[in-house]
């Protein structure tokens, strides 16, 4: 007989946890993109409670961070309240999280959820989500404990602690990242870099050259000096910007891709850079099964000057997923007309003539008789 207990953690799951937080904070985007996403998590995570932030926007790293230890229900006074620079402040939550916190004892029966709790940590709980960790069961076996999760969309098993272990790597690493973007954060010399990445379709690579790029250029694009930033540099930002994107929604981070993005949009402007970006948005909706909200951007795209052979067949596929026939038949014409190549338009060709039927075949008839 086993002597093993084998329990779902679907009970202490916390899935979504920082975006239902995030619902009810009128103020958690602007805090997501001065702070940082994930260190905004942390300071949930570790109840550090952010009251006042005074931002440096020459350099974000050295925007003040006033904050109480304490939950919103805890009482505080002015004398409770701290301030430190952000990269300190990163820098506390970070080593705050990753102190030596060694599990509670493994439960001994299946409703004990509060012993579950602790056995696993609450703290990797709540981290296990932001990287993409969806807990699955734990195995208590006599001498360790084994924890089954999905993450990326593969099942993995890991020993508790080799998985605890893996979530504060996790988190010396975004440290490690933000201290990187601070140290070139906006280097436009990036850019070039970037885009031979994306031709050898190395997303990560991206994310590491331009992945700090946000959150300074949100900020910097609010300041006299940002609005009235040359047009040239606009549009290398705007291509770097648009590069992020594109690799985030690849990596299939599609929300914070779309936000780079409309980000990109606000730098490009109406200048060179604008069809490119207006172009990956569609792209982004459509791979997000967004069809509808992709015919916008890509009809943007298609009026400031962008490649109508690679455009008119994503509007063709966009017009035919919202069950727009007859759009989706003039989309095809265009691309037919711009060159677009067979394999990009046959597919949706075939599905308006399924779709329209006898009405396509007297339609055509008509227009051979007319010519």
């Amino acid at each position: 007989m086993s002597s093993t207990l084998v329990l779902s953690l679907d009970p202490i799951r916390t899935d979504g946890w920082f975006e239902r937080v995030g619902e009810g904070i009128g103020s958690f985007q602007a805090l997501c993109d001065i702070v940082g996403s994930r260190f905004f998590a942390f300071a949930m995570i570790a109840g550090a409670r952010i009251t006042a932030l005074t931002v440096d926007r020459r350099n974000p790293d050295n925007t003040l961070v006033d904050f109480v230890v304490g939950g919103p229900e805890t009482e505080s006074t002015p004398e409770d309240t701290q301030r430190l620079t952000l990269a300190d402040f990163r820098r506390r939550l970070v080593a705050a999280l990753v102190a030596d916190d060694p599990p509670g004892p493994p439960p001994t029966r299946p409703t004990d959820l509060e012993a579950l709790q602790l056995h696993v940590g609450v703290r990797y709980l709540l981290l296990a989500p932001i990287y993409g960790y969806s807990l699955g069961e734990l195995a208590i076996e006599p001498e360790r404990s084994v924890i089954r999760v999905v993450h990326d969309g593969i099942e993995k098993t890991f020993s508790l602690e080799q998985f605890r272990a893996r979530l504060r790597t996790h988190v010396r690493e975004e440290l490690d990242r933000a201290a990187r973007g601070a140290r070139g954060s906006i280097d436009l010399a990036r850019v070039a870099e970037a885009e031979r990445a994306a031709e050898r379709g190395d997303h990560v690579r991206i994310l590491e050259l331009l992945g700090a790029w946000p959150a300074p250029l949100a900020i910097y694009l609010r300041t006299p000096d940002g609005q009235g930033l040359a047009a040239e540099a606009r549009a290398v930002i705007a291509r770097g910007l648009g590069l992020l994107g594109s690799a985030c929604v690849a990596l299939a981070e599609v929300e914070k891709g779309e936000e780079v993005l409309r980000l990109a949009v606000q730098y490009a402007g109406d200048g060179p850079a604008s069809h490119d970006i207006y172009a990956r948005l569609g792209r982004a909706m459509l791979a997000d099964e967004r069809a509808g909200e992709a015919i916008g951007p890509l009809r943007r795209a298609l009026r400031l000057g962008g490649p109508e052979a690679e455009l008119w067949p994503l509007l063709a596929e966009a017009f035919v997923r919202r069950s727009r026939g007859l759009a989706a038949l003039g989309a095809v014409a265009e691309a037919r007309a711009a060159g677009a190549p067979d394999a990009a338009v046959e597919p949706w060709e075939a599905r308006i003539a399924e779709r329209l039927g006898p009405a396509l075949q007297r339609w055509r008839a008509l227009v051979e008789r007319a010519d």
